[in-house]
């Protein structure tokens, strides 16, 4: 998405930066991962394809992709590629809704509230910027961590899929939650220099 092309957010434990030609080597092994395609509901790509993807995802007006780096470790080297740790998503479905995702892709940032602190940043930019006034999140069944995330996030259950074996949870745009999502922690919106 154009919008998010030359932003960086910098939050407490993570960096969220445009998905990139450099990234997509990285992201391109980790969807060789069949948990991770079960997981996001992906088939796999050749690399020539997630090149082709990524283009498509940066220049499109209806999709928000931002990669996720753990920021002590690009605070190390300030290397993105050795500090990426996954990936979140918002599909514009239409001018106020917004289907969200989450993929924390390497298993050692799994469990540390990577994903969490994320989807918090992405459903504030989601409002902020793109000026969303409702989510979803389709879930597969098997996802139990998503599942409790977005509970806790406030989506409630809307429907279910017995065809993808999918779980539609839904929440809408409130000035309370705004500002509960706000407060969980500080960051920082910068300009993105690839």
């Amino acid at each position: 998405m154009k919008i998010n092309s030359k932003t960086k957010i910098v939050s407490q434990n993570i960096i969220l930066v445009p998905y990139t030609k450099k990234h997509v080597p990285k992201y391109h092994e980790w969807m060789k991962s069949e948990e991770l395609q079960l997981l996001t509901a992906s088939e796999p790509l050749t690399l020539e394809q997630e090149y082709d993807m990524q283009n498509l995802w940066q220049e499109d007006k209806d999709k928000c992709t931002f990669i996720i780096l753990d920021k002590q470790k690009y605070e190390v080297d300030n290397n993105e590629i050795d500090a990426m740790i996954g990936d979140t998503n918002i599909f514009v479905k239409d001018l106020a809704l917004g289907e969200i995702e989450i993929m924390i892709a390497e298993e050692t940032a799994r469990g540390k509230k990577f994903g969490w602190e994320a989807v918090i940043l992405m459903l504030i930019y989601g409002i902020d910027f793109i000026e969303l006034k409702k989510y979803e999140a389709k879930i597969s069944w098997s996802n139990e961590r998503s599942i409790n995330m977005f509970t806790k996030l406030g989506f409630k259950e809307e429907s279910r899929s017995t065809i993808f074996n999918e779980i539609t949870f839904a929440k809408s745009v409130t000035n309370e939650w705004c500002v509960s999502l706000k407060d969980n922690f500080e960051y920082e919106i910068k300009n993105y220099v690839d």
